[in-house]
């Protein structure tokens, strides 16, 4: 029921303790009591409100099990859950539990599954595909701030939950219209391995550690480096790359922006992407640049770090707009050829498992981000440069990690590509030079045509 009292929702930004626009910012200040929080205890919502990882293995089971569809409807109906038992609480820690954990485990499955399904849906033109998926991303960042602000000024942050809820339950929809696909490994992957039993194994600790072991992709991680070092740069990177999302809006109120126009440059950042995203998936799907998309996600996330540094010098609204359409750009790259750099990394056999420990991964770095930024807000007398200039530091420290891993592993593959082929053409030398006794006592010459197969 939605209330008839308009509640006031809080501030932002408050001298007394740190606050940011989540869902979790706006409620009343009669019914939670947090007004004194510190920075690092209140910036843990945004964290806690999107577990995007933390439940990647059980998404991967359910996928497996049940089928992207099925993960995709139980995401959506659980995340609607979450939204509405939300509108009943009264305390922050019943707001983490819903809005953030319930809601997050949904959004985790629908997210998570959906990924999965577009990797098999399309082989040609996947990067496109991925940048048009991510659109919806856009969209969201597009209209949410000005939904949220409307939806509050009208129904109260009690109603604005029961939306968000009505919202969510549209994956339901979403997810029922998806065609099947088989997510099982191909019979050829399966070569070598021995039939499962068909009777049932005996329970003990060493089956459920492969079993977990198993879910977890633990064995791509240390088998495939190109996987290893793409999962740590990430897991790096997106400790900065949430920042300006959560402290773009307060830093401007606080430099005396109306709190209407600086809710308007979240909207421009999503507008923009809406374009961006998919032009920056036509480049990254040409074939000239299809074996190098783990260089221009590098790039894209180098030039996203240097960036946010414009905030450091000016927070005119004027300079905030240019620095949001320059973000964009670096944004869109990201955003397109995050999970498809994933699929040109590992093979689509097992790219849900290994999907679930790549989020898993991530979801550690979303949770530390925050509370780390409003950690240095307080010790810093509320002094936004630090945010950015951190946000700076581990986004351009990732893009020199990852781009120069790979370019290392790929000088490593030239290497050992021109040793075989140097050991072929010396085995086929030997092969020229063998000669064998004929019965008059006469030598005759034997030539073996050999070809080697050194790269596809």
């Amino acid at each position: 029921m939605v209330p008839s009292i308009k509640e006031r929702p809080l501030p932002c930004w408050d001298r007394g303790g740190a606050r940011v626009p989540s869902p979790i910012s706006f409620c009343p200040a009669e019914s939670l009591e947090w007004t004194c929080l510190p920075g690092s205890r209140v910036a843990l919502g945004p964290g806690l409100a999107c577990p995007l990882g933390n439940t990647g293995p059980l998404c991967s089971i359910l996928v497996g099990c049940f089928g992207c569809r099925v993960t995709v409807m139980l995401g959506g109906l659980l995340a609607c859950l979450g939204m509405v038992a939300s509108s009943f609480c009264r305390t922050l820690g019943q707001l983490y539990l819903t809005a953030g954990f319930i809601t997050g485990l949904g959004m985790s499955f629908s997210f998570q599954s959906s990924i999965t399904v577009l990797g098999f849906y399309f082989t040609r033109r996947r990067a496109l595909a991925n940048a048009l998926a991510s659109m919806g991303v856009s969209l969201g960042i597009t209209l949410w701030p000005l939904l949220s602000r409307y939806l509050l000024e009208e129904l109260g942050w009690r109603g604005t939950f029961l939306v968000f809820g009505g919202v969510f339950l549209h994956c339901c929809v979403s997810g029922a219209i998806m065609r099947p696909v088989a997510t099982s490994m191909a019979p050829e992957t399966r070569k070598g391995l021995p039939p499962p039993s068909k009777t049932p194994a005996p329970v003990c600790p060493a089956a459920c550690s492969r079993a977990i072991q198993r879910h977890l992709a633990f064995d791509i991680l240390r088998h495939n480096t190109g996987y290893r070092v793409y999962t740590l740069g990430v897991m790096w990177m997106i400790v900065g790359f949430g920042l300006p999302h959560i402290f773009l809006v307060p830093y401007a109120i606080r430099h005396g922006v109306d709190e209407h126009r600086a809710a308007l440059l979240i909207s421009i950042i999503g507008f923009s992407n809406i374009f961006l995203r998919p032009m920056a998936g036509l480049m990254a799907g040409r074939r000239d640049f299809a074996g190098h998309r783990k260089y221009l996600f590098s790039l894209a996330a180098l030039l996203n770090g240097l960036t946010n540094l414009v905030c450091t010098v000016s927070a005119d609204f004027r300079v905030l707009v240019g620095y949001c359409l320059v973000y964009s750009v670096s944004m869109s790259g990201i955003g397109a050829l995050l999970f498809q750099v994933l699929m040109d990394i590992v093979p689509m056999d097992q790219f849900s498992r290994a999907l679930g420990l790549f989020t898993v991964l991530e979801s550690i770095s979303i949770l530390i981000a925050p509370p780390l930024a409003g950690f240095f807000l307080d010790i810093s007398d509320n002094n936004f440069s630090y945010v950015f200039y951190m946000s700076s530091f581990f986004l351009i420290s990732a893009a020199l990690f990852m781009g120069g891993s790979f370019c290392a592993l790929r000088k490593k593959e030239r290497q050992g590509r021109q040793a075989e082929g140097e050991g072929a053409i010396t085995e086929a030398a030997l092969e020229q030079t063998l000669t064998v006794e004929g019965t008059d006592g006469s030598k005759k010459q034997v030539y073996t045509e050999i070809m080697y197969v050194t790269s596809l």
